[in-house]
């Protein structure tokens, strides 16, 4: 399929803001230049739907002692039973993303789903490099379990995961560590939806090449994201970076994942799948027609996408119900 004509036309206007010298590509800025850039042009993707939703600040202590902020997404609810959550992580290469750069998508997926959803920050690179991000959301992931779903309101035995770009890679090694070592987790989560990963930082696939510019994510500003969060090059082929380098991947959480048509990741998502199939683990794949990375957070722009997300949020209802 043709690349989406609404998406087409942003990139034109994209590439006018850098011909015309209004705006840089993320790898020739600097972290904090780039973090600024990112948020403002979110603004641009998609507005926060309209719907009673009340939004409630939580802060989560790392192993480290450094306090995490997160935001639980709620509908209104009648009585006091435990309702079931999606524990999210935000996307951004490591470097830029926030909880305010993707609270529409979360409060999408919160107003048609029937959960809550608890959207978590953790720390940026290249302040804070490998295994930061990883051991961050771990320390996330189990806070939630042990004390957060008492604290909330939410069910501990109906706990779902999902994150987009390195925010599903976070999510798909998270479940990996899982699956490894059942009992010292206090929770086997239902589902992990990943959309568009991040799971080989290693190898060069034809899709990296095929859209490396004029797509959105680039294949430079990739590489650059990755060497800002890498300690030394032999970082890449941790499955905690690369989850496709995990050499076992029996007893996996179920998998829903989304890729883009023409998307730099779409080959080593498509690799990700072949291998979980061949371990016999559960997945749904569903490769989007016509849509770029980061097309999640396109509501306002892509006239389909909150369709997508209602659909996404249906499977994701029908898990922890």
């Amino acid at each position: 399929m043709a690349l989406h004509p609404d998406i087409e036309g942003f990139l034109e206007l994209a590439e006018f803001g850098r011909l015309s010298g209004k705006s840089q590509p993320m790898h020739e800025l600097t972290p904090g230049e780039a973090r600024q850039q990112f948020e403002q042009t979110s603004q641009l993707l998609d507005e926060a739907p309209t719907g009673a939703l009340t939004v409630t600040a939580v802060s989560i202590p790392a192993r480290d002692g450094h306090w995490l902020n997160a935001r639980l997404y709620a509908k209104p609810q009648p009585g006091s039973e435990p309702r079931p959550v999606l524990l999210y992580f935000h996307g951004g290469g490591y470097v830029v993303g926030s909880l305010d750069s993707h609270d529409t998508l979360c409060r999408r997926l919160a107003l048609a789903g029937e959960f809550a959803v608890l959207s978590a920050d953790y720390r940026l690179a290249p302040e804070h490099r490998f295994p930061t991000a990883y051991s961050d959301a771990e320390d996330i992931t189990r806070w939630l379990a042990i004390t957060g779903t008492k604290a909330l309101g939410l069910d501990p035995r109906r706990i779902a995961l999902a994150g987009d770009s390195v925010g599903g890679s976070l999510v798909a090694s998270l479940c990996i560590a899982i699956a490894r070592d059942p009992l010292g987790w206090p929770l086997v989560p239902r589902l992990q939806v990943l959309l568009y990963p991040v799971i080989d930082a290693v190898t060069k696939r034809p899709s990296l090449e095929r859209f490396a510019e004029g797509y959105l994510l680039e294949a430079t500003t990739l590489e650059w994201f990755y060497q800002q969060y890498q300690r030394s090059e032999a970082d890449r082929a941790d499955w905690r970076f690369s989850p496709l380098y995990a050499e076992r991947l029996q007893s996996l959480t179920p998998t829903v994942l989304w890729l883009a048509e023409y998307d730099p990741l779409l080959d080593e998502g498509l690799a990700w799948a072949e291998k979980l199939r061949a371990a016999g683990q559960p997945l749904v794949l569903d490769v989007k027609a016509g849509m770029t990375h980061d097309f999640a957070r396109m509501g306002e722009m892509v006239q389909e996408v909150p369709g997508m997300l209602a659909q996404l949020a249906a499977q994701i209802s029908e898990s922890l119900g």
